[in-house]
C-alpha cells in the first residue's frame, strides 16, 4: 500500500487522536511532547504525520499536502474547504453559539456586529435569518467584545458555557454541533483508495 500523509494539530485534539490511533494499532514511537519536529513516521512507515496549526489542516488536505486530515468542525465550517467528511471521532465535543447582553440586540433590524474567531460560520448563520451583520476578526477573548462595546454579540465554541456565563453574557442560541472529524482529500480518496480506506477502518476499529 501507499504512504499517506496525515495532518494532524498539536494540543489536546492531537493527545486524543494519538490515543485514538494508538488504541487502532497505529505507534508513532519516536513522537514526544518535548520534540520541536514536524514530521513524523509510524512504526510500519505507511503513515506519515505532519504537524500544522488547527486551522490549516483543512487547507493542507484540501491542497492535497495531507490526505487526510484530523480537524475540528469549527475549522472545517470555517475553511469551507472542498473535502471529503468521512467520520466523527466524538472528541473535543462542544458547539457553536451566540452570546451577548440580550435577545432585542439580535431583532431590532439595525446591522449586528458580531466578533468572532469564525466570521464564515457567523455570517452564514446570520445570513440564513436575514440578519445584517458586520464582523470583527478576533483570535482570543472573543467574550470582551460585547463588554466593551466592540460588538453586539459574539459567535464562539462553548463548552460548558462557565466563561460566557463569568463575563456576564448569555447564551442567547445554540447553532451547530462541533467535535472532531477526520477528513479526507478528495483526489487521495480514489487515487490512494487502498491506502485511505485501510486507515479509515483501522480507525473505526479504534472507535469500537
Amino acid at each position: 500500500m501507499e504512504m499517506i500523509t496525515l495532518a494532524l494539530a498539536k494540543g489536546r485534539t492531537a493527545d486524543d487522536s494519538i490515543k485514538l490511533l494508538e488504541k487502532a494499532g497505529v505507534y508513532f514511537d519516536d513522537l514526544s511532547h518535548k520534540s520541536r519536529k514536524l514530521v513524523f513516521y509510524d512504526n510500519t512507515h505507511q503513515v506519515k504525520l505532519i504537524f500544522v496549526k488547527a486551522v490549516d489542516v483543512p487547507t493542507y488536505v484540501e491542497n492535497g499536502a495531507a490526505d487526510i486530515g484530523i480537524a475540528g468542525k469549527d475549522n472545517i465550517m470555517e475553511a469551507q474547504a472542498d473535502i471529503y467528511e468521512i467520520l466523527d471521532l466524538k472528541l473535543g465535543q462542544c458547539k457553536f453559539a451566540v452570546a451577548g447582553f440580550s435577545h432585542e440586540q439580535q431583532t431590532n433590524g439595525n446591522v449586528l456586529t458580531v466578533a468572532s474567531k469564525y466570521p464564515v460560520v457567523a455570517k452564514t448563520h446570520f445570513r440564513k435569518k436575514n440578519i445584517p451583520v458586520e464582523t470583527i476578526k478576533l483570535n482570543g477573548s472573543v467574550e470582551l467584545a460585547p463588554i466593551i462595546g466592540l460588538a453586539d454579540v459574539i459567535v464562539d465554541i462553548v463548552e460548558t458555557g462557565n466563561t460566557i456565563k463569568e463575563n456576564g453574557l448569555t447564551i442567547l442560541e445554540e447553532l451547530d454541533s462541533v467535535s472532531t472529524r477526520l477528513i479526507v482529500n478528495k483526489a487521495s480518496f480514489t487515487t490512494k483508495s487502498e491506502s485511505v480506506h485501510a486507515f479509515i477502518n483501522t480507525l473505526q476499529t479504534g472507535l469500537e
